[in-house]
């Protein structure tokens, strides 16, 4: 399965992460110290967050183009889902929150995300409270189906749609239609993120772009630098430098 790593695209405070106690999860937490016009793009990785602050639940949809925090100054906690895991613990397709940030309160009961955030709230450890909140839903939603993550480990590393269906026995229409809850579009524009995603872990790690694209899948490295802008909003260059 492929994994959700640090959404931010450069430093927006103090930042760390960790794999969390449910499966296919990482939390992480954030003290977010930029003004909202000096915060750093978060960047699509395929993932959903369910995040705290103080006194607000609230959830993270797939993005399919960056997206800017318009919030200053505060301690964030997430616990972010592996693609394809989300929408069964928050019961709402994917695509219905694509690109979005919704407050919990519009998908479960008021009263039941009043408790809950009042719980987050007070605990001595919000981090691990909200992980636990987590943890009991997933209890409730039983275990991510096998058949998406097939789709990401196979999309992940790198083969096509059609190869991606053949393999799972279904065709193309079904697994886009299968994907679109799931992942909150298309096995192409998954794919697309997918790919986005290794190519950066590729450029971090200090792999030219040239190689970086022939690596990551691109047709070279002109392709490459199209679809971070595209999807992104930065090129390559600032995107990495943090600038």
């Amino acid at each position: 399965m492929a994994s959700c790593v640090a959404e931010e695209a450069g430093d927006q405070g103090e930042y760390r992460e960790r794999p969390s106690r449910l499966t296919g999860a990482v939390v992480w937490t954030r003290t977010a110290t930029a003004a909202p016009g000096d915060a750093r793009p978060v960047l699509p990785d395929g993932c959903m967050d369910l995040l705290w602050t103080e006194g607000r639940l609230f959830v993270a949809g797939p993005d399919t183009r960056a997206y800017v925090p318009t919030a200053a100054g505060g301690r964030y906690v997430g616990l972010r889902f592996h693609p394809g895991t989300a929408p069964a613990l928050f019961g709402v397709p994917a695509h219905e929150l694509r690109d979005r940030r919704v407050e919990l309160a519009d998908l479960w009961s008021a009263a039941t995300v009043q408790r809950l955030t009042g719980r987050v709230d007070g605990a001595r450890d919000p981090v691990a409270a909200l992980e636990e909140v987590a943890m009991e839903r997933a209890d409730e939603a039983g275990p991510p189906d096998p058949f998406l993550a097939e789709v990401v480990r196979s999309l992940g590393a790198g083969a096509s749609v059609a190869a991606t269906a053949k393999a799972l026995g279904v065709n193309a229409r079904l697994l886009h239609r299968r994907s679109l809850p799931a992942f909150g579009y298309g096995p192409k524009t998954l794919a697309r993120v997918l790919r986005l995603q290794r190519a950066l872990a590729l450029a971090r790690e200090g792999l030219p772009y040239a190689d970086t694209a022939a690596v990551a899948g691109f047709a070279d490295q002109a392709h490459l630098a199209r679809d971070v802008k595209e999807l992104t909003g930065l090129p390559l260059t600032a995107l990495l430098g943090g600038s």
